[in-house]
Order: C-alpha cells, then sequence, then structure tokens
C-alpha cells in the first residue's frame, strides 16, 4: 500500500479525495498497489463527512509521517505551496501538484532537488485539466525536435469569447455568465488579462524546447476588449477571436505570445468553444499532433493529478526527469522584434477622410464590410499587411493622434 498525503483541501484537493476513494480498485489496479489517503492538510474547517479523521491542521503531520510516500500540492500560489513542496522534496517525498504558478516560477529549482534527492515532482495537471499533454511532450513526442506549441489554455476565456460569438452577450454578461456557472473566481483577473494562459505556456514551452522559459518576459495581452462587434467583423472575415498561446523556436531564440487572434475558421482552433482547450504540437517527426478536453474543472484536473500519482508508484526510480536548464543569455524573441498583421477599428466624421489617414499611414490595407448594414458611415475596419511590432506600435500612435480619427476602438491580430 502507498499512502499519500494532500496538501490543500480545497477544489482540486477534495476532487482528488473524492475520486481516488470512488474509483480505488481501477486505480490500485492500475497502479499495481492500493492508493491511500492518509492525511488531509488544511487550517479550514470542512464539513466532518467529507475528510472524517484523515483532516488535519499541521503540516508536520505529513512530513514527520515516514510512511507518506507521495505528497499531493493543491494548495495554490508560492508562499506555503512553495515552502511544502520544497521541504518534501528534501525529505524524500515525491510531489504532484496542479499549481501552474508555482511550476512556472520555481520549476528549475524544484526539479533541480527532485533530482537531488531521487524523487519525482510531476505536475501534469498544470496545464490543460484532464487532458494529457506534459507526459506525451516528455515521452511520447520524445524522439521529436518540437519546434512549436500554439493553444486555447484556458477554459473560463473560451468560454467568455464563446457566449460573445454564438449569443451576443457583451464582455460584462458573458464574465458575469461564467461566474455564475463556476467558471470563473470572484476575482477573474488571472484569467481574463491571460495571465494564467501565460504561466501554462510557460510550462509547455520549457518542455517543448528544453530550456527555461521565464513567464514573466512572455508578451501578454487579455480579452477585456474585445466586443461583440469585433466578432460580428471576424464572422464578416470568416474568422473568430480566441485568446491564443504561441510559443515557436527561432534559432537560439524562442518567440512567444499571448493576445486574442482573429483564426480563420478552418484552423483547428477556431472551432474549440466553450471551456474546452486544444494545444497543437508540432514536431519534426510528427508534424501536427492536436490534444483536446476540458482544461479545467475539479475532477478533470484530479484526473491528472492521479495519472501523476500512478506513474510514480509504477516508476518510482526514474526521477529527476525534465530538469529545465536555464540560458545563459535572453532567450525570449523580445515582443518589438517580432511581426504581425493587424485588425484595426477607427472611428470619425468622415470614413473619405478616415481612409487617407489609413493609406498615408500603413499604405495599402483590406477593408472590411461594416456587418451592420444599419451602422452610421463614420467608422472602417481594415487588416494591415504585416510589418514589426515596434513600427506597427508606431502607426497605431499616429492614428490615435490623426485630427480626423475620434477613436481607434480595436486593434486585434491576425
Amino acid at each position: 500500500m502507498i499512502n499519500i498525503a494532500i496538501l490543500g483541501g480545497g477544489v482540486v484537493g477534495s476532487g482528488v479525495f473524492e475520486v481516488i476513494n470512488k474509483n480505488s480498485d481501477s486505480i490500485s489496479k492500475r497502479a499495481g498497489k492500493k492508493i491511500c489517503v492518509k492525511k488531509v492538510v488544511d487550517i479550514r474547517k470542512f464539513d466532518p463527512n467529507i475528510y472524517g479523521d484523515v483532516l488535519t491542521a499541521r503540516a508536520d503531520d505529513v512530513f514527520e509521517d515516514e510512511s507518506i510516500k507521495i505528497v499531493v500540492e493543491t494548495i495554490g500560489g508560492v508562499g506555503f505551496a512553495y515552502e511544502f513542496t520544497k521541504k518534501a522534496l528534501s525529505l524524500g517525498k515525491h510531489v504532484v501538484t496542479s499549481n501552474k504558478e508555482l511550476v512556472a516560477t520555481h520549476g528549475p529549482e524544484l526539479l533541480r532537488m527532485a533530482s537531488d534527492n531521487g524523487v519525482h515532482y510531476l505536475f501534469e495537471a498544470s496545464v490543460g485539466g484532464g487532458i494529457p499533454i506534459i507526459r506525451p511532450l516528455n515521452q511520447c513526442l520524445a524522439a521529436n525536435e518540437l519546434y512549436e506549441i500554439e493553444g486555447i489554455l484556458n477554459g473560463t476565456t473560451n468560454y467568455i469569447l464563446t457566449m460573445m460569438k454564438k449569443e451576443g452577450k457583451d464582455f460584462s454578461v458573458a464574465l458575469k455568465s461564467a461566474q455564475e456557472n463556476g467558471y470563473a473566481e470572484a476575482n477573474p483577473i488571472a484569467d481574463i488579462e491571460g495571465y494564467d494562459t501565460c504561466r501554462k505556456l510557460a510550462i509547455l514551452s520549457s518542455i517543448a524546447f528544453n530550456e527555461f522559459v521565464d513567464f514573466n518576459k512572455i508578451y501578454t495581452e487579455g480579452i477585456t476588449k474585445i466586443s461583440v462587434e469585433d466578432m460580428n467583423y471576424a464572422d464578416e472575415m470568416d474568422a473568430v477571436i480566441k485568446l491564443v498561446a504561441i510559443g515557436k523556436r527561432e534559432g537560439a531564440r524562442i518567440f512567444v505570445r499571448v493576445s486574442p487572434l482573429l483564426l480563420k475558421k478552418s484552423n483547428p482552433l477556431a472551432n474549440v468553444d466553450g471551456v474546452f482547450n486544444a494545444i497543437v504540437v508540432k514536431g519534426d517527426a510528427i508534424g501536427d499532433a492536436m490534444f483536446y478536453g476540458r482544461g479545467a474543472g475539479k475532477l478533470p484536473t484530479a484526473s491528472a493529478v492521479i495519472a501523476d500519482i500512478i506513474d510514480v508508484v509504477k516508476n518510482p526510480e526514474k526521477s529527476g526527469r525534465n530538469i529545465w536548464e536555464i540560458p545563459a543569455n535572453d532567450n525570449i524573441i523580445p515582443i518589438n522584434e517580432c511581426e504581425t498583421a493587424m485588425f484595426i477599428r477607427i472611428d470619425g466624421d468622415n470614413s473619405v477622410a478616415l481612409k487617407a489617414v489609413v493609406a498615408q499611414i500603413f499604405g495599402d490595407v483590406k477593408y472590411i464590410n461594416s456587418p451592420d448594414s444599419n451602422s452610421v458611415n463614420n467608422e472602417i475596419a481594415f487588416v494591415t499587411k504585416t510589418i514589426n511590432e515596434k513600427d506597427m506600435k508606431v502607426n497605431i500612435d499616429q492614428l490615435k493622434s490623426a485630427p480626423d480619427v475620434k477613436n481607434v476602438i480595436s486593434t486585434i491580430r491576425t
């Protein structure tokens, strides 16, 4: 029998406890040994029927118990979770986590500690919820030189954008719907501003490209400025708007970006709706491989955590994998050095004058017809040619200061 402890009895921790108890027989058969939750650590009070006598407020009840071989960290954040993870690893206990913030921030250190102490530090559940992606990157696709990852990595933002597209809900209304359905936190900033996606991209890129990608250096833009009108224009262009994470190897450096993106409807990611996530991995041998499924939720995330637990039980000696080397030089391409095309909407008193300004600043562009036949003739929308991001910013600033332009309403990469 293998004893485990769960640090954090909240949503994910309770999901792990529930699934292990519910599916005990099948999990034990797959692992080859019975897995038992001996302790759940949380300072909060819970209904006695949930955890019974395994609940404790003392983390030392786990660290002092030599029979507990695996620690599941579902606390979240980088405070207690970081300290407890280091302590567990230093004591020779395997650690499994769903904590994307901790992995993205301290991954190199914790992976090195795990290797030095002959134990595992696994985090399949930190990206994509129940979608198996980290294990395939490390194992199934290990023979490939991976050169690009592209994906929809946040179920909350994808749900909001889907509601805006399919039901015509304004952003604020769609966000409220996400909160009411349990897809968004009371404070949704990490989701809607792209920070959650950014951390997940950092983890995936670090694995795919075999070197640490610092999430603090990833250009990140959220979805708060996207409107229903933008969605309608996208439809006019046979496209949709998604929050897309991109990581791409370009020589010795890596291009990484999180931003709303206009995707043609023929793109596989364009049809990923609701709380679902999808990740496209590109390698020299495999070509394109797509992973799809529910990206969040109590039970899908618990499923990924337990898959890691089973991996540890079956292969306790295979530790020290996935050590991310910290590059000697900055390995991230600054956003200003990258190239993009942009969908832009502006308004003013005279569309002819607006087009003259656009021609002067951007040269040839592709104008997009308004999806609203009743709209007042004071707004124009267009797609630029692909140019350097630095030059794009200069051009947009010129638009904003042009006397004939009242507002630059939208700027969305294509």
